[in-house]
């Protein structure tokens, strides 16, 4: 059976003034797989994350999402597209002046306008404990440590049900033993919701727990891709450094 392509990116560019960021950089994600780019600092990883979700307007190359060019999507297009991606920013972009309930409610309030209060209800629970947070739905984001808010995050992503999420260092400011508890979430979801992802990441351990398949970014492009464990065993030292 052929394989669905979710995200096909090609020779993507995109620069901020006569800094280039992205200077062709291609990428395939399938249906039901995670993939993690690597790279050094400033090599282009969230400015490719926000122009497959339309958030910034590639200079040339190709961004398909669904099998629709981004570029040529219009409002509308852009906003149906963006319903079916879920996006989990570093920091987890709650609204502090709500409470875990009320951040949940929000978006199905004003995205997928439901008013069904039990209806709401139950997709919170739902969520809250697949990230393992039901207890703290009354709590405000104030009131929760850096572990439970990017948890939080995730439940907010997970609540609109998205087919692609894009994770933008889903484990930065995190104890090492909270990161991979993060990690492990983020496979889990994959397992359970049958989610495709994008996963930006400098934290090894959290690329060989959720990686797919793995690519690393240079100089605004794919140097190689392949397993964590193929890459690992690269004689590339550029690669290498990253496995050090």
């Amino acid at each position: 059976m052929e394989t669905a392509i979710v995200i096909e990116i090609t020779g993507l560019k995109k620069k901020f003034g006569d800094k280039e960021v992205l200077t062709g950089m291609s990428l395939l994600l399938n249906k039901g797989e995670n993939v993690v780019v690597i790279g050094k600092s400033g090599s282009g990883k969230s400015v490719a994350i926000k122009c497959i979700a339309g958030l910034l307007t590639q200079d040339e190359g190709s961004i398909k999402v669904f099998g629709e060019e981004v570029k040529d999507m219009n409002e509308e297009q852009l906003k149906a597209m963006r319903h079916r991606i879920g996006f989990l920013f570093q920091g987890a972009a709650l609204y502090d002046s709500m409470t875990v309930r009320e951040n949940l409610s929000f978006p199905l309030k004003r995205i997928l306008k439901i008013k069904d209060k039990a209806e709401i209800e139950s997709r919170s629970i739902e969520v809250l404990q697949a990230v393992g947070l039901e207890d703290a739905i009354d709590k405000m984001p104030a009131d929760l440590s850096g572990g439970m808010r990017k948890r939080m995050g995730l439940a907010r992503t997970l609540i609109l049900k998205p087919e692609i999420i894009l994770y933008d260092e889903p484990t930065t400011g995190l104890d090492t033993i909270t990161s991979k508890e993060i990690s492990r979430l983020v496979l889990d979801m994959q397992e359970r919701y049958q989610t495709s992802s994008v996963i930006i990441t400098h934290d090894m351990p959290c690329a060989k727990i959720t990686a797919d398949k793995v690519m690393v970014l240079n100089e605004g492009k794919c140097q190689a891709e392949g397993t964590y464990e193929e890459l690992e065993n690269s004689s590339d030292p550029f690669i290498q450094s990253f496995f050090k």
